[in-house]
């Protein structure tokens, strides 16, 4: 700010551009390598509870597929409303939800073509 020579400006302004990329380059490898260091101790927990974490998954998929048979039963979406507000899980409302839209498509296909027949 002090000098008037452009050129010494221009190299001024070049080395602060330089060093604000070099502390950047810094910053981004630092995360990095924060983000990608393994946690020994949750590591090893992992492994010991590598069946039990397995056996409830598997529990989860069957009983979301049970889920799924009983919801393909209904026509109804005010039932499958009432299921959806019992539901604690996150997957069982996720499912119950694809359903609703599901019949909520098909109602309006089938009312679809009589909207268009008088035209």
């Amino acid at each position: 700010e002090t000098t008037l020579d452009l050129a010494e400006r221009r190299r001024i302004r070049s080395a602060i551009r330089e060093l604000q990329r070099q502390d950047l380059e810094r910053e981004e490898e630092a995360l990095a390598s924060k983000r990608f260091r393994p946690e020994r101790g949750h590591r090893q927990d992992d492994k010991e509870n590598w069946p039990r974490s397995r056996r409830l998954e598997e529990e989860q998929q069957a009983a979301l597929a049970a889920l799924s048979r009983q919801i393909e039963a209904i026509t109804d979406v005010e039932e499958l409303t009432k299921l959806l507000r019992a539901a604690g899980e996150y997957e069982e409302r996720k499912v119950i939800r694809a359903a609703i839209r599901k019949l909520r498509a098909e109602e309006i296909e089938g009312e679809a073509p009589s909207l268009y027949s008088g035209g």
